[in-house]
């Protein structure tokens, strides 16, 4: 099954480390923060990778070139997230699912449960639900339907996108063009359809936002205390 994985966008809050490297090869324990979410799908033994790149694309080319099982996919440099995944819709068939997440976060979740739990409920996304660290897109959740979505508003609720998802083809329907954000109007109307269900996962999730978040990853890394190492051996 192939995985998506965006690393187009500038990495504006981490800016200390992205004006010379785009946002996923900025490293925690000396390894980039992409390889430690490849190797998390990998542990699972999802090994087939597309790198959505924008930013500084060649860089994110050159690192990768020499592996079979990483494709990289200039998707422009402006485009928003919705916008690169349509970008990538002629790599799929009417009936193909696939993985899709963000490449600066990481996570102790069981993907191959999520995978299941995506089969199980047929619908059109499946989105990963974390307890939040703080500050990300909001569910509202009657068990595991989600009633509604909100980009990064004031918390009301306890449980946040948590960035790794799964979708099938239909997902296309619903992203217009380059200008389309993936977590405003499209997950908006799945959600209004009912074709939007959580996967809950009550384990570790941290996104790599800021330099404060970087640090922290570092300094779990450096002392062995990171929720996903072993997942990464």
């Amino acid at each position: 099954m192939k995985v998506i994985i965006l690393c187009g966008g500038l990495g504006s809050r981490l800016s200390e480390e992205t004006k010379l490297i785009p946002k996923p090869m900025v490293k925690i324990g000396g390894i980039p923060i992409l390889k430690h979410i490849m190797k998390i799908y990998s542990f699972y033994g999802f090994n087939d990778f597309i790198v959505a790149t924008g930013y500084k694309s060649k860089i994110l080319e050159k690192y990768f070139r020499k592996n079979k099982n990483v494709k990289c996919i200039f998707t422009g440099k402006n485009t928003l997230t919705g916008g690169r995944l349509l970008r990538l819709k002629k790599l799929f068939n009417k009936n193909d699912n696939f993985m899709f997440t963000y490449g600066d976060g990481v996570t102790n979740q069981n993907l191959k449960k999520l995978l299941n739990f995506h089969y199980k409920h047929k619908k059109i996304g499946t989105m990963t639900a974390v307890k939040p660290p703080a500050r990300f897109g909001e569910l509202f959740l009657k068990g595991n339907r989600i009633t509604s979505f909100e980009e990064k508003p004031q918390l009301k609720n306890n449980w946040i996108n948590g960035g790794f998802f799964v979708f099938n083809y239909k997902i296309f329907n619903y992203l217009e063009n380059d200008k389309t954000m993936l977590e405003r109007e499209p997950l908006k109307k799945l959600v209004k359809r009912k074709q939007l269900i959580a996967f809950k996962h009550g384990g570790y999730w941290q996104c790599m936002d800021t330099m404060r978040d970087k640090k922290m990853l570092v300094n779990l890394w450096k002392t062995k205390k990171a929720p996903w190492i072993k997942l990464t051996k």
